[in-house]
């Protein structure tokens, strides 16, 4: 599979600097070359492409699997859990998916009728219920998108330690960056 496309056409890249802000109103290029702005150019429509295989990724899966995104993240959410030994209340997953007791019932309500979860009573704490992904469901999402997942690991591995130090700092200080609202300090 090659590059996914992500320029419009020719010289016109959907994700660089240039194309974003012409006119220079949001990013003050005066310290920045040429050359540094086409290669932050370029990083930025590999971004764009990074994202758009995952989207395409996330998409197939959820096809796959006939499951929203809410579902995908939850029925990951306990594989993970799993393969932790810890166990996943109700209120543990609404926590982590960051929707409400309300929006979690419904969530596992469907997701029991279609056979992929299970809730039981908690063994310790009689007034709560532990859920559990089934075994086929287990299986069906560790061969689709558990695998699709794994392919990150082939990319990663084949930088240096080095080099993954700086991906690693990138892409968290551009999270910061989105999150904040501001740069961090390079310190």
């Amino acid at each position: 599979m090659g590059q996914l496309p992500v320029e419009l056409s020719g010289a016109l890249s959907m994700f660089d600097v240039a194309s974003n802000d012409p006119d220079g109103r949001l990013v003050d290029r005066s310290a920045i070359t040429e050359a540094d702005l086409d290669q932050i150019g370029e990083l930025m429509n590999a971004l764009g492409g990074l994202r758009t295989a995952e989207r395409r990724m996330s998409e197939a899966s959820q096809h796959y699997m006939q499951l929203n995104e809410t579902d995908m993240r939850a029925l990951h959410f306990l594989i993970i859990a799993k393969h932790a030994d810890e166990l996943v209340t109700p209120g543990r997953l609404a926590d982590h998916l960051g929707i409400s007791t309300a929006s979690t019932t419904k969530l596992l309500d469907r997701l029991e009728h279609g056979n992929h979860v299970e809730r039981s009573p908690h063994p310790t704490d009689r007034r709560a219920l532990v859920v559990t992904i089934m075994p086929d469901t287990h299986r069906a999402a560790r061969e689709s998108v558990g695998r699709q997942q794994a392919r990150r690991v082939f990319a990663a591995a084949r930088l240096t330690t080095e080099e993954r130090d700086v991906v690693i700092r990138f892409l968290r200080d551009m999270t910061a960056d989105l999150e904040n609202g501001e740069p961090e300090s390079s310190a």
